[in-house]
């Protein structure tokens, strides 16, 4: 108990220290104004050279690039072409962690046999011709996280290319027969139809949600 009124009576007599201190030394409080002057992350990413985030949603044109078939004739679409097309990111001018998703939907719901079969994602030191190693893409979509490096000096994300495989399927197993695709050529050819794949992109900023202490 003696112990317990002893830390009380110190805390009291400290309380009353600091208050004398305070009205004698009040006469010489003033007061300031100081400005803090920070730099806001950056948050620009180009897709394609397009800066798509200068609004809430951008269109970007994307070029497909066909396997050479020596049946078919030179970028033209039948049973049994491949090809891809790619989405260029560069992130370079980006100061924050950041995810991105991308969605793609074959448009042309006439031939379920054209389908979206893989993707690579392409460093900047890539040369055409390189080796690329292909993933399996689920359920047409794919994601990634970038994580910022905060403990190298002046560093910076590099760009990338996001390459999409797609192949009109001709096989064993495939749902449209001969005749079904002499059909839709033959339709596609009188009506000037164009293949139509869209791909959309979402960015989204990855910043730690942890309360200041």
């Amino acid at each position: 108990m003696k112990k317990k009124c002893k830390i009380l009576f110190i805390i009291i007599s400290l309380a009353l220290t600091l208050s004398l201190m305070s009205n004698t030394y009040s006469r010489y409080v003033a007061s300031t104004t100081g400005n803090l002057d920070m730099l806001f992350a950056n948050w620009q990413i180009l897709v394609n050279e397009k800066d798509i985030l200068d609004g809430s949603s951008s269109s970007i044109q994307i070029t497909p690039v066909l396997v050479e078939n020596e049946d078919i004739a030179t970028n033209k679409v039948a049973p049994s072409t491949q090809g891809y097309f790619d989405i260029n990111i560069d992130p370079t001018n980006v100061d924050v962690s950041f995810s991105y998703q991308v969605n793609i939907e074959v448009l042309n719901k006439n031939i379920p046999d054209l389908m979206i079969t893989k993707y690579a994602i392409l460093n900047s030191d890539y040369n055409e011709g390189d080796e690329i190693t292909a993933n399996t893409l689920e359920n047409n979509q794919l994601s990634d996280s970038l994580v910022f490096q905060n403990d190298i000096e002046d560093y910076s994300f590099e760009p990338f290319t996001i390459r999409i495989y797609f192949e009109w399927y001709d096989g064993v197993d495939d749902t449209m027969d001969d005749a079904a695709d002499s059909e839709i050529g033959k339709d596609a050819a009188i009506n000037n139809t164009t293949l139509q794949i869209q791909a959309t992109i979402q960015f989204e900023q990855q910043l730690d949600d942890t309360e200041n202490i």
